[in-house]
């Protein structure tokens, strides 16, 4: 989660990453997003069988419902200011929530930089 707003010098530092750099970021994000949204559902449905999942998954259940929220606030975000962007708003915060701050960085640079997202994982 952000604790400031996204400032034009924030934004245009984060672009100067290597490109490859932000593809593997990106990657990483949607794999452990995955993995947190599929350990919820494995704790979900051990609750519900009534047996439980090993203590040692607990602080990642934490991390992990961390991580969710904050994505989710992330995602919401990015669908509300996607059209004015002229993008899809379901498309773009689901995006987002999968690949974090760059998802919200990628948003607001458009029109204000020089960088579009990756078309390949928005469509």
């Amino acid at each position: 989660m952000l604790d400031r707003p996204l400032s034009h010098a924030m934004i245009l530092r984060l672009l100067t990453l290597p490109p490859i750099l932000m593809t593997t970021i990106k990657r990483i994000s949607i794999v452990l997003i995955t993995g947190a949204i599929l350990l919820e559902l494995w704790h979900l449905y051990a609750g519900f069988t009534l047996r439980s999942i090993p203590a040692f998954l607990a602080p990642l259940l934490w991390i992990g419902r961390f991580a969710l929220i904050a994505h989710l606030i992330e995602g919401i975000i990015a669908a509300i200011y996607a059209p004015g962007k002229q993008k899809s708003p379901l498309l773009y915060g689901t995006y987002t929530f999968f690949v974090g701050t760059i998802g919200l960085v990628e948003l607001f640079a458009l029109n204000s930089a020089e960088m579009e997202p990756d078309q390949q994982s928005v469509e």
